[in-house]
């Protein structure tokens, strides 16, 4: 893969590209935000490992620039935060993954190949999914609900997308932390609940029908009306 590590202390910076550089990565290094903003911008990286904190531009800024910019390139954030606010910060600002300091080599490398091996839109594949009166863009990242356009934020729109793919399915916490954040253990957080009682908020609220349903003791599920579980 090729990865690009946006780190301004030289040693980890060093110490990181040396050992995914060892694993058969090409690795590009930048040491300040906005150097990792414009490379980041170029594209053409399968995943970015950024610092939460940056000179000149900060892990967050240069996260929200990205995914404003319509670059989805999956994100881990390296942070020395460890309190839940900051960490559901990153995640909220795009990021894909979080992985606090001081971290084992081995279990940045695990992350970062969990995330490359995300597999990307190819042509041929769907572009548009739909359910009832919901529509998702995936091409130009628009949502739509009877007609109306729905503004998500990057987590949400991935979270719906995850929904659309599964409609009619009864979906778990665990499955949405796997599949939506990449998490393969439980952050200890309300990070689900949260972006789940927000998207309903935003697909559901002021509409004719309910599309998005908690499943009492077991999970939520997208689906149209009049479909039961």
């Amino acid at each position: 893969m090729k990865l690009l590590v946006v780190e301004d202390d030289a040693e980890t910076a060093a110490y990181v590209a040396r050992g995914l550089r060892e694993q058969g990565h090409v690795v590009d290094v930048a040491g300040d935000g906005r150097d990792g903003l414009f490379h980041a911008a170029e594209g053409g990286y399968d995943v970015l490992v950024v610092d939460r904190m940056l000179p000149r531009l900060d892990g967050l800024g240069l996260l929200r620039a990205l995914r404003a910019a319509g670059v989805r390139t999956p994100v881990l954030m390296l942070t020395a935060l460890g309190e839940v606010d900051a960490r559901v910060e990153g995640i909220e600002a795009g990021a894909d993954d979080y992985l606090g300091k001081p971290f084992a080599f081995a279990e940045l490398a695990a992350r970062v190949g969990a995330l490359g091996r995300r597999p990307p839109l190819v042509e041929g594949a769907t572009t548009t999914l739909r359910l009832a009166d919901l529509e998702m863009d995936l091409l130009r990242r628009e949502v739509r609900r009877a007609g109306r356009v729905i503004d998500l934020q990057p987590r949400e729109f991935r979270l719906l997308e995850y929904l659309l793919r599964h409609a009619g399915e009864v979906v778990t916490r665990t499955m949405l932390l796997e599949q939506v954040w990449e998490y393969h253990f439980d952050p200890q957080t309300s990070v689900v609940e949260t972006h789940i009682s927000r998207l309903r908020g935003k697909i559901d609220r002021g509409f004719d029908s309910e599309l998005l349903h908690t499943v009492r003791g077991a999970g939520y599920s997208l689906r149209a009306p009049g479909g039961g579980h």
